[in-house]
């Protein structure tokens, strides 16, 4: 409930143009999320737990990186980052499983993506081009979770993967093709509720390892 009312304040202040507040705001979002995995008793704190923690603090990372266009490279290379850390996590969880269908699925929208905004990419394509494919990789394998076993926390992942690569991609269009006036509350929203369904699926998978 905190993470959703910073994240309201947060997307309100960006739309009233309040970059001091907005920059205060944003990443305290994601802070507040990410504290989530400290509802987790320390006897449970696993290697796993501590893959997770890292890609979301590479998030916040992100989060404040991107605050400032000049530093957009370093925002690309924090969440690249963190989608190999999700994707080490998503591995480990159920081992490497291959979905043919969802890789072409994923693959195509990437490529697709990158081919339709390469040309106005310039100096950035090759960072963007390999951000593309660390994201694709990582909601492959967050996908192929669900795809392998239909548990509840994987279907939370499943769709926290499809969520991040869509906030994603508006900000690609929002960036290189055309400015997209409702483009901020979709895009953190999104982002949010992504990694926030992250944060929780892993606590319902520690939850249900415990009982056992």
């Amino acid at each position: 409930m905190l993470a959703a009312l910073s994240g309201g304040i947060a997307i309100y202040l960006e739309l009233i143009g309040n970059a001091s507040g907005y920059a205060l705001f944003k990443p305290l979002t994601t802070i507040l999320i990410l504290s989530l995995l400290f509802l987790t008793p320390k006897t449970n704190r696993t290697n796993l737990w501590n893959m997770v923690l890292a890609a979301l603090v590479f998030c916040l990372l992100g989060d404040i990186l991107l605050l400032w266009p000049a530093y957009f490279v370093f925002g690309l290379a924090s969440f690249s980052v963190a989608h190999l850390l999700f994707a080490s996590v998503f591995i480990k969880l159920e081992r490497f499983q291959f979905q043919g269908m969802a890789l072409i699925v994923f693959f195509g929208i990437g490529t697709g993506l990158f081919l339709w905004l390469k040309q106005d990419l310039g100096d950035l394509m090759i960072p963007v081009a390999l951000y593309v494919m660390v994201i694709v990789f990582m909601a492959w394998r967050g996908a192929s979770l669900y795809l392998t076993q239909r548990k509840k926390a994987y279907a939370w992942i499943g769709l926290a993967v499809l969520l991040f690569m869509f906030s994603d991609t508006l900000i690609a269009i929002d960036k290189f093709k055309t400015q997209l006036y409702w483009s901020a509350p979709v895009i953190l929203a999104t982002y949010w509720f992504s990694i926030g369904l992250i944060a929780n699926a892993f606590l319902k998978l520690i939850s249900e390892r415990k009982q056992r």
